[in-house]
């Protein structure tokens, strides 16, 4: 394989990564820096409430942002995938450690919140 259909594959894998893929990663990352003993619902939870926060600094002082954020840089954008990866990824782990299949439960909770807010049709 050359060096551009490793970049191009590996681009696809990233697109493709399910949340699984992201547990099994986060847990791996934890295993190998033995961070585990750290990784209480408690910790993880109140480790994700500081990246709320972060995510938050990003917006506190803009109003209201159009969709897409066409008038944001490029680096401004970055930082908030950032940190939207950070809390997403403390979300994860946080399922993880409390024995939760988020995938499963987010599903639900669409089925309920669908039953729950029906459509109005005017």
């Amino acid at each position: 394989m050359e060096e551009g259909e490793e970049i191009n594959a590996a681009e696809e894998e990233r697109e493709n990564i399910s949340l699984k893929d992201l547990s099994k990663k986060l847990e791996e990352f934890a295993k190998a820096r033995d961070w585990e003993k750290y990784h209480s619902p408690r910790n993880l939870l109140l480790a994700m409430v500081g990246e709320v926060g972060e995510l938050s600094e990003i917006f506190q002082w803009r109003g209201e942002v159009d969709r897409g954020l066409p008038n944001w840089k490029e680096s401004d954008k970055e930082h908030l995938g950032e940190e939207l990866s950070d809390v997403l990824l403390y979300l994860i782990r946080l399922a993880d450690i409390c024995g939760i299949d988020l995938a499963d439960a987010a599903s639900k909770k669409i089925v309920k919140n669908a039953i729950k807010y029906p459509p109005k049709f005017f």
